[in-house]
This record gives structure tokens, C-alpha cells and sequence, in this order.
């Protein structure tokens, strides 16, 4: 089915209604204010000290910085809508609020996983290459790797963008959590899955793409950490740890979701989410 022209929206505001079924809404969103000024602290404190440092004003740290920042503008994508609705009770939100949001929360998606990819690229120079490493890897290089993939990220969003925009809305209600691109295109009134056909293929760019990108790279330098002499193999390989776990805490939560929603029959994705829930949650109860 061919994608269709449309003039414009048809709503004023939108009604948020995903947290409807769920009880305790206060603590919910208690627990995700908390993680978002937690987010906002660390990251706004990396971001001033390795800006007031000159001594840190090295690929690495700017690296390290311009993750921060994309932190702030993905979590405040999401974060800020739900602790609205959980805490303030207010579940609407005007159109161009939402649609606001949207690409805040898509352009920061994409321009994490990028950035990961840059540390993991980084990383890999500066344990495998450690002779070249300061000559190979500038801090022009590295802002010019790091604008290209701002780039990269508003050129993928724009298009997603301005299809939402351009969508006619016959309900005003997203059943979801906060705006996104997927809750806004089943709230228009068109067959969805056409739309769905270019985010897919962003999709299989950040996982199929970037994720074996990573884990190779990440892969090479724990080869290379097990070569080396065992007090400077373990400095190194505690800076590998440190730099691989937000690459699980973004790629996890995305194949989880791959596996609830779009693997096999409906019966094999809830075996899966019953799996996953008794491994998650009765070691808590115990």
C-alpha cells in the first residue's frame, strides 16, 4: 500500500492514556522524576567539568561529553511527558508539543547509538593502535566525527518528522506513554504499516548495523587487554567495562522489545515475555 498524501492534522491535543491500567501512579512517577534529575546531574556535571578542564579537552572526554548531552535530550524526550501525567495528573498535550517531543526523543535515540559507536571506534584506536593513536585521533577529527552524526540524525528524523505532521488524526487519544513516532502514526486514520517501512529500516541500521560494529570493536580490545602485562590488562580492561555497559543499558531494552513485538507468533512472544518476567522479577520476591 502506497504512503498518502495529506494537507495537514485535524487535532488540537492529544490524551496520553498508556498508564490507564497501571496502578501507583504516584510512585512510578516519583521513580522516573528521580531517575531523570539523576540523569540531568550526572550528565550536566560531565559535561561542565570536562568543559572547564583543559586537561580533559581530549578525544576521549569529548566523546564522553557529547554522550552526556545526548543523555539529556533523549531521557528529557520521554521522561518529561510521563512525569507529567504520573505526578500532575494532566494526560493531554497539545499537538505541536507532542510533535515536539517526538523528535527530540527520535533524534536522540539515533545520535546515542551513533555515539557509542564512536566510543567503541575510539577505544579500539587508542588500545590497538596506542603509537598512532594521538596522531590518527585529533579533536577536530573527533568533533567532525561527532557533527556528521548529528547530522546523520537530524537528516533520518526529519523525514519521520514530517510524515507525522502531514498525517490526518481522527482520534485524539495515543495509547502509549509518551509521544513517539509509532504511538502517533496508529492514532492517525490510515493503515499504519506503510508508515512503519522507513523507521523499520532505521531500525535494522542501529541494531543489525552499529550493535556488531560495537561488539567487535569492544570484542578486539578485550583480545588485546588479554595480551597485556596483568596490572596495566586489568586498568584497561576496568575502562573497557565502564565504556560497554551503556552500549547493554541502550541495545537491551531495544531487543527485548524486538522480541516482544515482532518475533514469531503471538503464543512464542508471550512465552517470551512470561520467561522474562519470572526471571525478573521472582529473585526480587525471594
Amino acid at each position: 500500500m502506497l504512503l498518502v498524501n495529506f494537507s495537514g492534522h485535524n487535532v488540537a491535543e492529544f490524551t496520553i492514556t498508556g498508564f490507564d491500567h497501571l496502578p501507583h501512579h504516584k510512585l512510578m512517577g516519583a521513580g522516573i522524576l528521580l531517575t531523570y534529575c539523576l540523569v540531568l546531574l550526572c550528565s550536566s556535571t560531565n559535561i561542565c567539568v570536562i568543559a572547564t578542564d583543559r586537561r580533559l579537552h581530549r578525544p576521549m572526554y569529548l566523546l564522553i561529553c557529547n554522550l552526556a548531552l545526548v543523555d539529556i535530550m533523549f531521557t528529557t524526550g520521554a521522561s518529561t511527558t510521563m512525569i507529567s501525567i504520573l505526578l500532575a495528573g494532566d494526560k493531554t498535550i497539545s499537538y505541536h508539543s507532542c510533535l515536539s517531543r517526538l523528535y527530540v526523543y527520535h533524534l536522540g535515540d539515533i545520535t546515542q547509538c551513533l555515539a557509542l559507536s564512536l566510543m567503541a571506534l575510539d577505544r579500539t584506536m587508542a588500545i590497538s593502535e596506542p603509537l598512532r593513536y594521538a596522531t590518527l585521533v585529533t579533536n577536530w577529527r573527533v568533533f567532525a566525527l561527532i557533527a556528521l552524526s548529528w547530522i546523520i540524525g537530524f537528516g533520518c528524523i526529519v523525514s519521520l518528522v514530517r510524515t507525522a505532521d502531514r498525517l490526518p488524526y481522527c482520534q485524539s487519544v495515543i495509547k502509549y506513554v509518551f509521544c513517539d513516532y509509532p504511538a502517533m502514526v496508529r492514532a492517525a486514520c490510515v493503515d499504519p504499516e506503510p508508515y512503519f517501512v522507513v523507521p523499520t529500516w532505521i531500525g535494522l541500521w542501529l541494531i543489525a548495523g552499529q550493535l556488531p560494529l560495537i561488539i567487535l570493536s569492544y570484542g578486539k580490545l578485550v583480545a588485546t587487554v588479554l595480551r597485556l602485562p596483568n596490572k596495566k590488562g586489568g586498568r584497561t580492561f576496568s575502562t573497557v567495562v565502564s565504556h560497554f555497559i551503556p552500549v547493554i543499558s541502550y541495545f537491551a531494552p531495544k531487543l527485548v522489545s524486538v522480541l516482544l513485538t515482532r518475533v514469531g507468533t503471538k503464543e512464542i512472544r508471550s512465552t517470551l515475555l512470561r520467561i522474562l518476567w519470572r526471571n525478573a522479577v521472582v529473585p526480587f520476591k525471594a
